[in-house]
């Protein structure tokens, strides 16, 4: 399990993360989401043990990621910018993991016949899309506990992304590997994620298991007899609200039977209901704070 407890990173005078507590289960696929500049990239840096923090704890399986070396061996990091040694190749890139990780050459051959690449080609001549492809390359070939992938998706083209989706959930279902993913691309995150968290200012301002909070969240078109205003909606918990003449639409939180119980007691009209997406969960989470959506 990886736990963060009371962790502050600072950069200089500018606080980014502040009093952050998070979770993250065995086996479990987190999809960590947040604005431009919420603070994801220093999260999985800081995660990793590339940045040291200025306070709290991190560890994995009761050890910290920063101070033991050991442990900061058993996580996979694929950095949202692509560093390699300057003239490197595959191959060259294969002795490094080899001296370093618990390197297995097994997964190494799958996952290149798997990604297509070959080991003389330079990585430099690489497009971004195939240097993403090296480093998960990588990152799917040592026997790691956790996998941070930022931005994991950055670059790849519509089957690569489906063959990684593929290996990933078939290595979490062999070794139980506990994953995070930070992505602009939510629908991509839905279709692999169990678990969530959003960062906002220096905080994880909603995290928990996916299915669960996208049914405890829902919208509702219901038309009236007459006009009615947000007030009228006292007692329900809204994210979201619009009228348009006398049909109401709104993104309620709470538990389905018990919202709709409130609606049917003010005599609809009519009254559809539908459920919401993961984009639609985060952007409502931010607009009920008065935060703006931006990709």
């Amino acid at each position: 399990m990886l736990k963060i407890e009371h962790l502050f990173k600072n950069f200089g005078s500018t606080e980014v993360l502040k009093d952050l507590n998070l979770e993250v289960n065995e086996g479990s696929v987190f999809g960590l989401v947040g604005v431009n500049g919420a603070g994801k990239s220093t999260l999985l840096r800081l995660i990793a043990g590339v940045y040291k923090p200025e306070g709290g704890s991190i560890t994995l399986n009761g050890a910290d990621t920063y101070s033991q070396a050991d442990v900061r061996g058993k996580i996979a990091f694929v950095s949202d910018e692509q560093y390699f040694p300057l003239g490197s190749t595959i191959a060259s890139l294969k002795l490094l993991y080899e001296n370093v990780y618990d390197f297995d050459e097994q997964c190494y051959q799958k996952y290149l016949k798997i990604f297509e690449l070959d080991p003389k080609m330079p990585v430099s001549s690489l497009s971004k899309g195939m240097k993403r492809r090296v480093s998960l390359l990588f990152a799917l070939s040592y026997h790691a506990e956790l996998i941070l992938l930022d931005e994991a998706y950055d670059g790849l083209e519509p089957l690569a992304r489906l063959r990684f989706k593929h290996a990933l959930a078939e290595l979490i279902e062999d070794e139980n590997v506990s994953v995070i993913i930070s992505s602009h691309n939510l629908k991509e995150l839905e279709d692999i994620c169990d678990s969530f968290g959003i960062l906002e200012n220096g905080h994880i301002i909603s995290y928990g298991d996916l299915l669960e909070s996208k049914e405890k969240i829902n919208k509702y078109q219901v038309v009236f007899k007459e006009e009615k205003n947000r007030t009228a909606f006292e007692g329900l918990d809204i994210l979201h609200f619009e009228k348009e003449g006398r049909v109401c639409k709104l993104v309620v939180r709470g538990k389905e039977e018990e919202v709709e119980k409130k609606l049917n007691e003010m005599s609809p009209v009519l009254m559809d209901v539908l459920q919401v997406n993961f984009e639609e969960l985060f952007i409502y989470e931010l607009e009920s704070r008065g935060k703006i959506y931006e990709q």
